[in-house]
């Protein structure tokens, strides 16, 4: 089975206005051969989809996409999208509802919000054989959102505070969701926008969720990648970064770099991590080519500061993380710089 993770995928302000005009598919550049050899497609979804609603007053960006732009979605056929995050709500309630129903009709799986908290809690649950793989999704952005027993929102648990009930509650969901999935991808909208270094908070919960039942850490929120943790045979993706935006680029951090993360199991056992480099470039992403052994390089310096050895494989352009596995024949041994 291979599961594709994508990080942010903001389809709103330009990028939104482009696709007023092209095609449903040109967000995604040339990486469709890429994801249509994965079994299931995950991406977080850092806007609303809808024609409706008024900006919410206090914030600084307000991210919507037309209704329509569900279209583009499943021209990439992503099956699953993480809503936990501090965009879905930027227009209000009625727009989120509108999202709702879009993603429904379309057949798109969803987790981390809807129209209280249970629904916003509820694991997407998605069939590739005889497996099931589940979906939970949490954030720790905007606690004035949080879903409640009446009111919408989304699944907020704040990740600084392991003693909290809703981290307990998180941890106890996980552990359920588990007994009746073969394998859990918990997706974790968290922390702030920038460093490449792994907040504490943050890889005591990641650890905390593999512990509780969780086959895969999916983190994102920060604009930029960070390193990849193996823990007790499990990936902990502390950091996807942006996947497709209209962001400006800070030439330091480079917002604008990423990968597909695509999940390789045996059966339903985490084998293999293969990442391939993307880069963003006029409102679309696309593989990175001249660029992509060195975003590699640095997510090889970043996984090894967290123990975790990775291959570049030069025929593919792919970086490998083996989980719970040694390098591929004829890899590069991790570290190594390129040219």
């Amino acid at each position: 089975m291979q599961i594709a993770l994508l990080g942010d995928v903001m389809l709103g302000r330009l990028v939104n206005d482009r696709l007023t005009v092209a095609d449903p598919a040109f967000p995604w550049g040339d990486i469709l051969p890429i994801l249509r050899q994965a079994d299931i497609r995950f991406a977080n979804l850092e806007c609303v989809l809808a024609d409706d609603g008024t900006p919410v007053p206090g914030k600084v960006f307000h991210f919507r996409s037309d209704v329509k732009n569900v279209e583009c979605l499943k021209s990439a056929g992503i099956d699953v999208v993480a809503l936990a995050n501090n965009h879905v709500l930027d227009f209000g309630v009625e727009a989120l509802r509108e999202m709702f129903a879009a993603l429904d009709q379309h057949g798109i799986l969803r987790a981390g919000a809807g129209p209280d908290l249970d629904a916003a809690r509820r694991p997407a649950v998605r069939r590739v054989g005889p497996h099931a793989v589940g979906f939970v999704a949490f954030t720790d952005n905007q606690p004035d959102w949080e879903a409640t027993g009446r009111t919408p929102g989304i699944h907020y648990v704040p990740v600084d505070d392991p003693g909290d009930r809703r981290a307990t509650e998180l941890l106890d969901l996980v552990r359920r969701t588990k007994a009746r999935v073969q394998l859990l991808i918990v997706s974790a909208h968290w922390g702030a926008n920038w460093g490449s270094e792994v907040p504490t908070e943050h890889q005591s919960l990641g650890r905390a969720l593999i512990e509780a039942g969780a086959d895969v850490v999916f983190g994102h929120s920060a604009h930029i990648f960070r390193g990849v943790e193996i823990y007790r045979n499990r990936p902990v993706v502390y950091s996807a970064g942006d996947f497709v935006d209209d962001y400006a680029v800070d030439p330091d951090e480079r917002n604008d770099q990423s990968f597909i993360f695509l999940l390789h199991t045996m059966g339903s056992v985490p084998h293999m991590l293969r990442l391939h480099p993307t880069e963003i470039t006029r409102l679309h992403t696309g593989r990175a080519r001249r660029s992509a052994r060195k975003i590699a390089d640095r997510m090889q310096r970043l996984s090894a500061q967290l123990g975790t050895p990775s291959w570049w494989i030069e025929d593919d352009d792919v970086l490998e993380i083996p989980i719970g596995a040694g390098p591929a024949p004829g890899a590069e041994e991790p570290g190594s710089q390129g040219p």
